[in-house]
């Protein structure tokens, strides 16, 4: 890619929520444009069968592939594009670690790739704010506790986002246990709380997701950081370290 071309995007679960304004996204950013978009469904002409995305991205040679569908589709996904030298930007979650471990060993030395469970560009600041909260609370004295909520067809609970808020707490103590509850029902997009209470006192730490597209809009930010990246597998406080 030169300078003054358009950033060539490929998108997976195309006809989901997330993929369809990824899209929607895309073809209206003055310096991208949709190259291919997947499926396993067929929502529209235009839709490819996922089962061609390997020969696909060979033929079109996009720079980037944006996915975000399920864990075990993902880290096929993610070999397919590593094999053939397409950078990623990935926000599918419920990742198992061995399923982590193998889109890990994909990428590493083929293509560079950012991984996160968020792409919201507030969750990662609540994500700084908790680390911060977390270094200046002991266990001792502050509880710690995450409340987390979701529309009623997320599969997984608790969220990543959830779970990386969680391994954020434990990373600074690991002596500290932490209380996580989680609500699926009607169509939130997103709430995640984080509570330290002590004697006379609790410090909430909070973001709501109004709308998904402050997951996609963070995908675009994504999208222009790792096209310049060199091979390697990245996350949004590279990407944060950026702006």
């Amino acid at each position: 890619m030169t300078p003054n071309d358009r950033i060539a995007v490929a998108v997976t679960g195309a006809c989901g929520r997330m993929g369809r304004m990824i899209i929607d996204n895309v073809t209206q950013a003055p310096d991208m444009t949709l190259v291919a978009a997947f499926d396993k469904q067929s929502c529209n002409s235009d839709v490819i069968n996922a089962s061609n995305l390997a020969e696909t991205l060979k033929s079109v040679r996009p720079d980037v592939l944006v996915d975000f569908t399920v864990a075990a589709s993902s880290v096929e996904i993610i070999k397919k594009a590593a094999d053939a030298g397409v950078r990623l930007v990935v926000g599918t979650t419920g990742f198992t670690p061995e399923q982590r471990a193998e889109a890990k060993k994909a990428i590493e030395s083929q293509t560079a790739a950012i991984i996160s469970p968020n792409f919201s560009i507030g969750v990662n600041v609540f994500f700084q704010l908790v680390k911060k909260a977390s270094e200046s609370l002991p266990s001792a004295a502050y509880a710690a506790e995450l409340i987390e909520a979701h529309h009623k067809h997320k599969i997984d609970a608790p969220s990543g986002t959830a779970v990386k808020a969680i391994d954020i707490i434990k990373e600074v103590d690991r002596a500290r246990s932490i209380g996580s509850y989680s609500i699926r029902a009607g169509d939130i997009v997103g709430d995640h709380s984080v509570l330290f209470i002590g004697d006379g006192e609790r410090l909430e730490i909070s973001h709501q997701a109004q709308s998904r597209q402050a997951f996609v809009s963070g995908a675009m930010l994504a999208t222009r950081f790792i096209v310049k990246q060199p091979p390697g597998l990245y996350s949004m406080d590279d990407l944060m370290a950026s702006i």
